[in-house]
């Protein structure tokens, strides 16, 4: 009665009565275990509602209706979150996920799995550990408790483990590797689970905060879920491949070579909309998105050159690219071409010039980065005082057959990636490409390195190069 009187509310867009909902409490008997199927689809009906959905559900849960419909709630009943990107407590973002997972329904065939893994995905951050790896197992139980056959139950478990596989894969991991899409497509295991999870990655960071969910994000999400789809169907992603380089990155690493000093070119425009035929959502960020192009001699410290500068111009990296680049026959020299994608901290663009003098005088040595960047943090108040949680570097096994790839978790701070590019040098190992992924002040690096000769490092090495970043970092 419960379950029916609140979806009948929910749908009607109307509140329950504080008298109903009081008599409820006090009259109701529990259900059985299993619940029978009207019940469960009740709450199916409930949560598929839309907005009204989270008055109706703070009615019952202030009743107590809800830890007696679903006793792991207890556990997140005004759970404060731990990351400041969220914009509520535990359980009533996992309403404002279902929520948000409504607008998708039409897009999954189905949605009533979709809705109760929203409900349940962060289910685990009220024990203790990795709150995914707990969450799996309550959701397989709370899923067969309110009449989910075993399949089903398991496919539950699935997108509560793996709910944040997709987002942090495609902005931290190279989609170009075969490994990286074969990992997600082990992990996920069916066409329709991945059409699940595509859903709620997506409701999950609307859900979040500004900070979780950007047209950007989308569309890197979205590119990964097509190779997943495509392997999962049985097609074998290729090799990579080095890609020509366009008519731009020619002319620029000719210049750079005849030059004998770095040149570079910015190409701006404002991030299109996930599904451009819509247009952009309400609310939805648009920073400045910028293409930056270097050529510049091959030479020692470009990484590290380079980050520094742009930090300089506050200027945010958010995928980088290095390579070595053949010049035509004829031409002396060898050229490094950077192809970086950044944002604009403040929405307006450095001058490329500018940009241009400052890298050649950091290349030099006749510009202090470092110190630059320290005046500069100085004289914001907001950084005095704080105390960051200590960096953490770690070596991701088997996630490239091509490259050693090292992941930074750090304090995010301008210079951040400057300190690391340094330090990388150090280990004299070079980066063949970076993955940055920001959510507000915690920030999650990707490296892909390899020896002098461009194949992965050894484990010992790694490891040695992984703890070396990390007593860098905090010190």
């Amino acid at each position: 009665l419960p379950l029916r009187a609140a979806a009948a509310a929910a749908q009607a867009g109307l509140p329950l009565s504080l008298h109903a909902v009081r008599r409820l409490a006090a009259t109701v008997r529990p259900l059985p275990t299993p619940w029978p199927a009207e019940a469960r689809e009740q709450l199916v009906t409930l949560l598929g509602s839309g907005r009204p959905t989270v008055d109706v559900w703070e009615a019952l849960e202030a009743a107590g209706l809800i830890t007696r419909l679903l006793p792991d709630w207890e556990r997140v009943r005004c759970r404060p979150q731990r990351n400041a990107v969220h914009l509520w407590t535990v359980d009533r973002h996992l309403i404002e996920t279902a929520v948000r997972a409504s607008e998708f329904t039409r897009r999954v065939s189905r949605p009533d799995l979709l809705l109760v893994a929203a409900l349940l995905h962060d289910i685990g951050k009220g024990w203790p550990g990795d709150h995914s790896v707990a969450g799996e197992t309550i959701a397989r139980d709370v899923a067969v408790r309110i009449g989910f056959d075993q399949a089903d139950a398991a496919v539950l478990a699935t997108l509560v483990r793996h709910h944040l596989l997709l987002v942090e894969t495609a902005t931290r991991r190279d989609l170009e590797d075969p490994a990286t899409v074969h990992s997600v497509a082990e992990a996920v295991g069916s066409p329709g689970t991945l059409e699940l999870l595509h859903a709620l990655t997506e409701a999950d960071a609307l859900a979040t905060g500004p900070a979780a969910w950007s047209s950007w994000r989308g569309s890197l999400v979205a590119d990964l879920v097509k190779r997943v789809a495509a392997v999962l169907a049985g097609d074998e992603p290729e090799e990579p491949a080095a890609a020509a380089p366009t008519a731009e990155q020619e002319r620029l690493a000719i210049e750079a070579a005849a030059t004998g000093s770095p040149v570079l070119s910015l190409r701006a425009q404002t991030e299109p909309p996930a599904d451009p035929a819509a247009g952009p959502a309400p609310g939805d960020p648009e920073p400045l998105g910028v293409e930056l192009i270097v050529a510049v001699p091959d030479q020692p410290s470009v990484l590290p050159a380079v980050a520094g500068v742009l930090a300089l111009h506050r200027l945010t990296v958010r995928t980088a690219e290095l390579r070595a680049h053949d010049l035509p026959s004829g031409i002396d020299g060898s050229v490094l071409l950077l192809n970086w994608r950044v944002a604009a901290e403040y929405g307006s663009l450095p001058q490329a010039a500018r940009l241009r003098a400052d890298l050649v005088r950091a290349l030099d040595g006749s510009l202090d980065i470092a110190g630059r960047i320290a005046e500069r943090d100085a004289a914001y108040p907001r950084r005095r005082g704080t105390v960051a949680p200590p960096a953490r570097v770690a070596v991701a096994p088997a996630a490239s057959r091509h490259a050693t790839v090292i992941e930074v978790r750090a304090q995010d701070a301008p210079g951040l990636l400057l300190r690391i590019g340094r330090a990388l040098e150090d280990a004299a190992v070079r980066v063949r490409s970076m993955h940055v992924s920001t959510l507000g002040a915690n920030a999650v690096d990707a490296f892909y390195v390899t020896d002098d000769t461009g194949a992965p490092l050894p484990p010992g090495e790694a490891m040695a190069v992984a703890r070396k970043l990390e007593e860098t970092l905090r010190a």
